[in-house]
């Protein structure tokens, strides 16, 4: 039987949605183990001066868990 757990994470980047993405998947991939999937819930950007400054992504990352 396969037992699988969700954590819910948050990543920024300057360059954009798909690099806060991957940044927030590498990172999960370095503390957690057999990550096998992630969904993005959110997404938002923060605006300084009229410009967009930041992309950020709240992801619900899904997790094996060992026997």
């Amino acid at each position: 039987m396969t037992v699988a757990n969700i954590s819910e994470i948050t990543a920024t980047s300057a360059k954009g949605f798909d690099d806060a993405v991957a940044q927030g998947i590498d990172r999960a991939n370095q503390t957690l183990r057999n990550v096998k999937s992630a969904w993005v819930k959110d997404q938002e950007v923060e605006i300084e001066n009229g410009k967009a400054t930041a992309y950020k992504v709240t992801m619900k990352v899904t997790f094996v868990l060992d026997d």
